[in-house]
Order: structure tokens, then sequence, then C-alpha cells
């Protein structure tokens, strides 16, 4: 793969796209450069305040801008069906691309509207509910696909099937470890199954390497630890590339030509740089596991994907 940049993002004219937590760092980057190579593009995000500001600025950016904000917790399944729902006035029966880009990261042990471990919960179970809800638009979309975003921190652990809410012992940066895996056994079992039922949709993964943003800092700052706060944000202006370096991976995922499914973007010395594919680790793709975790999170959600021969 060349060194990829933005400059290589074809043409976006007449598609339509959903970014979650595009209120800020990555997420926010991914919606602005969608949207200035001609895509409709929604700003799915929790605070409204956050979320408006976002849209003001984004269009300040970009004047041509069409896009626009709406309210979506990924930590509360009825607020997830209220976005799908909602979304058909938007968009109609189609939507070229789907981006589960929020997430939040070794926080403090905390539960979401439905009673799952934060972490797990909005990062795995509330994007694996709005992909299955959103998926009849993407399958009547020629051309569609669903990026998640997921970490080099997966390798810190993988899922464990037995105790997915964290009940047996609490470990912020395990938690995470474990999300970021679901998130690519997720990607691994829906590129299965959509290859099964002969969809063309591509479902793919991306990371950012190490990219300041807000989420080095938010566990912390829950916590008032002034010195670990002190210290990511110096880890941030030393270390990691800008936001603007980590959504590449995202959006080489998202537009790239002949993207394969089931890939795995970010930058290519795995820290910082231009995306290429990336290195993942081996449970990540193993069948067994990935079944088993999307039995467990249909059953979590009550989320069903409609996809016939899988």
């Amino acid at each position: 793969m060349t060194r990829w940049n933005t400059s290589h993002i074809p043409d976006q004219t007449g598609r339509a796209a959903v970014v979650t937590g595009a209120n800020s760092g990555l997420g926010y980057v991914t919606a602005r450069e969608l949207a200035r190579r001609g895509a409709r593009v929604v700003l799915a995000c929790r605070s409204t305040g956050r979320g408006t500001a976002a849209l003001a600025r984004l269009r300040a950016e970009v004047p041509t801008a069409e896009a626009e904000f709406r309210p979506l917790d990924l930590a509360d399944l009825a607020s997830v069906r209220h976005f799908a729902d909602g979304l058909a006035d938007f968009c109609g029966d189609r939507l070229d691309l789907l981006i589960n880009n929020a997430g939040v990261m070794a926080l403090p042990y905390r539960t979401t509207a439905d009673g799952f471990e934060m972490q797990f919960g909005t990062n795995h179970l509330g994007h694996f509910a709005l992909t299955g809800l959103l998926l009849p638009k993407l399958l009547a979309t020629p051309g569609a696909r669903v990026v998640t975003v997921s970490s080099m921190l997966h390798l810190a652990a993988n899922v464990d099937l037995t105790d997915l809410n964290a009940e047996r012992g609490y470990h912020r940066w395990r938690a995470y470890g474990r999300s970021k895996s679901a998130n690519l056994l997720f990607t691994h079992e829906l590129a299965r199954r959509l290859a099964a039922a002969g969809s063309g949709v591509v479902a793919a993964a991306a990371h950012p390497g190490y990219a300041a943003t807000n989420l080095q800092t938010a566990g912390v700052r829950m916590e008032d630890r002034k010195a670990a706060e002190r210290l990511a944000e110096l880890g941030n202006r030393l270390i990691a590339q800008p936001a603007e370096g980590g959504a590449l991976g995202t959006l080489c995922a998202a537009t790239a030509p002949h993207m394969r499914p089931d890939a795995f973007i970010g930058p290519r010395s795995g820290l910082r740089g231009a995306p290429a594919r990336s290195f993942r680790a081996p449970w990540t793709t193993d069948a067994r596991t990935a079944a088993r975790l999307w039995t467990a999170s249909e059953e979590l959600t009550g989320v069903r994907f409609p996809l016939a021969g899988a």
C-alpha cells in the first residue's frame, strides 16, 4: 500500500455517512474529511452541547459541508434504537458508511444504562446494536462499508466469554483491551456473515496508533488523579501523533478502493504515520470465539442481524 493520505480519498458526493463520537478527536476529523469530499455526514454524539459545537466548527472549516448533529448515547440501548429509527429522514433506505468510532478508555468501574460494564457496553455492545439496526440500509446500498475503530491495546487482553461484564474483578486497562478485542472479533464475524449472505458490504477495522485525543485523560480526570492526568497530557504532546494522523486509518478503511473484508488498518509503524495493514492478535480471528461473542451480543442487546444464509 502506498503512503496514503487524505488527498487519496475518492469523491464522496452523493454518499451518506454516520460517524459516532464525531464531536472531537478522531471522529471529528473523520467526519470533516468525509464532508470535505462531498459526503453527507451525521455527527452522532452523546453530548448535545459538544455535538452542536462540533457541527458549527465543521461548517466553519468546510463551508460546503452537508452535515448535521444527532444525539446518540452508545451506553444506552434505548438511545441507540431511537437514533436508528430516526435516521430515515436523513438517508432514506440507504447508508453508505457507518463509522463505529466512539469509545471510552480505562474508566473507573461503572455500568451502562442497561447494566453492562461501561467499556464493553459502549465500545462493543453499543456499536454491535447500532450496526445491526442500520444493517438493512447498508445492505440496500452498493459499495457500503462498516468500519469499526479498535486499538493496538487489544493486545492487552482477549475477551472472557465467561465474564463479559467483569463481574469477577475489574481492571480498567484489561477491560479496555477486552473491548477492543471484541471490536475485532465483531468485525471478523460480521465479514464472515456478510460473505455467507452474498452481500457486498465490506466490514473492516482500523486503529489510530498513538493519537492525541481526550480518551487518554478522561478516566484519570474522573478520579481527580492529577499526576496521571499530567503524565497523559505529556505523552500526548511528546509522543502521540495528532488526531489528523490518527484518523487516517479509519478514512483509508472507509474509502480506499478494493478494501478487503476484515482488514485491520493503522499506522505503518504501529504508533504513527501513513496507514497500512496492521498486525492483530491471533485470537481476534478465532472463528469459534467470534461466533460465541456474536451470540452473546445478540442475547445481551436483543438485536438480530438480518443476514439470510449467514
